[in-house]
């Protein structure tokens, strides 16, 4: 039997198989050279050049002279630091001690005033008592110029609590910020609601005031004849004391006063006291009046009629 030969059949290899990241070529491109060849040329050419040292005697010394001469800076710096400490302490020191000079001068010449104000006030007083007459007790209680006690009243008058943010109400001026504050217009009323009520003699936080006191205000501050007032406001008022008591607080000032403490928190109270000490006005000035007789001669001479008009 004639038999055919038989090749082996062909085994077909075919194409290899992808690789897993074949579709990620740029970002194989971009790991496998993470340094862009410039750079990677010029750090072969600095490595080759000894690490990028100056190789000339020159660059050395201009590189040695600038760390000596940043060194001789420092220490000179420092040397003058260390040199005028004790220049500038001592400017500080002589400023400092002519300041408590100053300041020390200052309170000693305030006490020299209240010293010559206090005897002033007591010379008047003396002269009031020799040359007024009948009526010295009268117009020495009027002007304020004895202590004086008896029954009357104590009104206490304090600023709303937390005053010191803005308000913005309609109590708000260009000179005040804070409606909950008790100010000068404010305190006028309260004394003229007590005088008008049948007050004989009032004084705020122990100042007598009188006919002539003058109640202002510096900034949110309350001045009393020129003199500062610090809340609260203990007001003392001698008459009988019921009878003031209602009289004031029925009055349109009184009523005033309650608005102040309803509408913004102003505090306020009022008791009937047996018996309130007032002390005498620190400074005097009393003015009287005397009707000119007929043809009496003016300042200038001319004789004129008797109108029945006082001066002062």
């Amino acid at each position: 039997m004639c038999g055919m030969s038989q090749q082996p059949p062909v085994r077909s290899t075919g194409s290899p198989p992808p690789r897993p990241d074949a579709s990620m070529s740029l970002l194989n491109n971009v790991i496998d050279h993470a340094l862009d060849d410039g750079y990677a040329e010029a750090t072969a050419r600095r490595a080759a050049e000894g690490g990028g040292l100056p190789r000339s005697l020159r660059a050395k010394l201009g590189v040695a002279a600038g760390l000596v001469l940043a060194a001789a800076l420092v220490t000179v710096g420092a040397a003058e630091a260390r040199i005028s400490a004790p220049v500038v302490a001592k400017e500080r020191q002589e400023l400092i001690d002519r300041i408590e000079a100053e300041t020390s001068s200052a309170e000693q010449l305030e006490q020299d005033v209240e010293r010559i104000r206090s005897e002033v006030g007591e010379r008047q007083r003396q002269a009031l008592q020799q040359h007024g007459g009948d009526q010295a007790e009268l117009v020495g209680l009027l002007s304020g110029a004895t202590p004086v006690h008896g029954p009357g009243v104590k009104l206490v008058v304090n600023d709303a609590k937390n005053t010191e943010t803005g308000g913005g109400g309609p109590r708000e001026s260009s000179g005040f910020a804070d409606t909950g504050r008790v100010r000068d217009r404010d305190m006028q009323r309260v004394i003229n609601g007590l005088w008008e009520s049948g007050a004989e003699a009032v004084a705020i936080n122990g100042q007598r005031l009188t006919s002539l006191s003058a109640i202002r205000a510096a900034g949110d501050a309350i001045l009393v004849d020129n003199k500062p007032l610090v809340p609260p406001y203990t007001i003392l008022a001698i008459g009988d004391g019921q009878r003031l008591s209602t009289a004031f607080q029925d009055s349109a000032d009184g009523q005033y006063l309650h608005a102040l403490v309803e509408n913004f928190g102003i505090r306020s109270g009022i008791t009937v006291e047996g018996d309130v000490r007032l002390p005498a006005a620190p400074s005097l000035t009393v003015r009287t009046a005397e009707p000119r007789g007929a043809g009496a001669a003016t300042p200038s001479g001319r004789a004129t009629a008797d109108t029945g008009k006082g001066t002062s």
